[in-house]
């Protein structure tokens, strides 16, 4: 007689379980991403540079290039920055955290698979005789196993030999998407992750930039320093001549020998100021204090912004600024928690299948008689849990509010950021022509000045005030210069720019430095 087929009842039963599975919800709020409020034009948020005398640089509503720093036109600085991206700790921390989101991604997502597990194990047991063996009978030591290797009527309970290996799987079935949202998670956060790393390279660049405009600020106050000393010296020769030859006191050489003194005590302040820059410009790029010594010890000029500065469109700030991406991918991992919440509600349906081979003696573990398996599934359904999963739920969806917050808070702040950057780039310009103004008054007031001490018409102490004012004219214009320059930068890092929507690779960091 021919056996029936099992066939159609394990093929049955596949097609259940995949319609199961073809079936299945997810529950809780899809992500809807946020559209800020932002104004329609960046100019129409500060004054306007254009129509005001001596504006040398104006922002105009053009794209802005991911290499900013390009505008400056300085070579080494352009070298510091292709630099940093690879070599800051900072940046390559950030770097290490985004391939720690993708493995924790890689660990939420093996939910989704079965689970299966190989295993294999021996024990030597001796039952106890007043244990549950003692049912079968026993008696004096030494008695007769039976055939199966259980201790036969009459005989004592001996030691026994277990041997098994085989299998075990488990698959919980994604009814209602709780593990498709753990990954939806998951991917946010490797987003956010990734927008971590731009928001520290994004600072890295600026603070680079900054650092190296300020030390080029701080070698032109030294090359004024020594020009004022210069000046002061001759004062002083001058009036040590006038002296001898009975033309002037003793007080007027003092003024002018303390004045040459004043001058030079300004000198030690700024070269440990160079020195300090230089050394946290090395330690944006990972090296030792002093490192770039060497490389940036001949002095340069600030280098000037351009005649154009693009500040791009306000609706493009949101898709440039890291950190305003990194608070809308928080907020979508946040949203995608609600549903994993939601779906601790809803029973669980796993899928069980255990197959073993079991044995007394070793010899019979290849005998297919030897064989024990499991098949079935297990459903578990949340009936009490003092309010453990409804307080669950409802810390989720306090976290996603505090993330939305969150976002719109940083969409403000950046707008505050690029608006205050905009009016303060706009301001210290005006400022600098005005003390130029003064500078170059200055210069002629001491001309004249030195012409009319010589000729005995005025006294020393109305040369010794003229210097004094020019040099504190002349520190404040070359602070002011810097001033505008590093403005100019922090109006770029308000606006997001420096490979904004990708990160450079060394391909692309020597593409930029040709």
């Amino acid at each position: 007689m021919r056996r029936p087929s099992r066939q159609f009842p394990r093929s049955a039963a596949l097609a259940a379980i995949t319609a199961l599975l073809a079936t299945g919800c997810t529950v809780g709020p899809d992500f809807q991403r946020p559209k800020p409020s932002l104004p329609a034009s960046w100019l129409d948020q500060a004054p306007p540079a254009a129509g005001e005398a001596g504006q040398a640089s104006q922002a105009a509503a053009e794209p802005i290039a991911a290499d900013w720093w390009g505008a400056f036109n300085d070579r080494e600085l352009t070298s510091l920055e292709n630099r940093v991206a690879d070599a800051n700790l900072d940046v390559r921390t950030a770097t290490i955290r985004l391939a720690e989101s993708r493995a924790l991604r890689q660990i939420t997502s093996a939910a989704e698979f079965p689970q299966v597990n190989g295993n294999a194990m021996y024990q030597r047991l001796k039952p106890s005789e007043k244990g549950i063996f003692s049912l079968f009978g026993g008696g004096a030591a030494g008695g007769i196993a039976g055939p199966t290797g259980i201790p036969a009527a009459g005989s004592s309970l001996q030691s026994l030999d277990l041997w098994q290996y085989g299998f075990d799987a488990q698959w919980e079935l994604d009814l209602w998407g709780q593990v498709r949202r753990s990954i939806e998670a998951a991917d946010a956060q490797i987003e956010g992750s990734a927008e971590a790393r731009r928001d520290a390279l994004l600072s890295v660049l600026a603070e680079v930039a900054r650092d190296y405009l300020q030390l080029r600020g701080i070698q032109t106050l030294l090359r004024i320093s020594q020009e004022n000393l210069d000046t002061a010296k001759d004062s002083l020769a001058l009036t040590e001549k006038r002296a001898a030859d009975g033309l002037s006191s003793r007080l007027d050489v003092a003024t002018a020998a303390a004045q040459v003194a004043t001058t030079e005590s300004t000198i030690p302040p700024l070269q440990q100021s160079e020195t300090q820059t230089v050394n946290r410009l090395s330690f944006l790029l990972g090296q030792p204090p002093g490192s770039l010594a060497a490389e940036l010890a001949t002095p340069h000029p600030v280098p000037p912004p351009p005649p154009r500065v693009p500040v791009g469109l306000p609706a493009e700030l949101a898709r440039r600024r890291p950190d305003i991406r990194q608070a809308e991918a928080l907020l979508h991992a946040q949203t995608a928690e609600i549903g994993v919440a939601v779906a601790s509600f809803y029973p669980n349906v796993t899928l069980n299948a255990m197959f073993d081979l079991q044995a007394l003696k070793f010899a019979n573990l290849g005998n297919w008689q030897s064989r024990t398996a499991t098949l079935g599934p297990t459903l578990s359904l949340p009936i009490f849990n003092g309010g453990q999963l409804t307080g669950n739920l409802q810390l989720t969806e306090a976290r996603q509010q505090e993330a939305a917050v969150a976002y719109q808070r940083t969409v403000l702040s950046a707008w505050e950021e690029v608006v205050d950057a905009l009016v303060a780039y706009d301001a210290e310009q005006r400022r600098r022509e005005r003390v130029s103004r003064a500078v170059e008054e200055n210069r002629q007031a001491l001309r004249l000045a030195r012409e009319q001490y010589r000729q005995g018409l005025v006294s020393f102490l109305q040369v010794l005030t003229v210097e004094q004012q020019l040099l504190a004219t002349e520190q404040q214009e070359a602070d002011s210069t810097t001033t505008v320059s590093t403005n100019l930068v922090a109006l770029y890092k308000a606006l997001g720019g420096g490979w904004e929507t990708s990160f450079p690779t060394k391909e692309e960091q020597q593409r930029s430095n040709q």
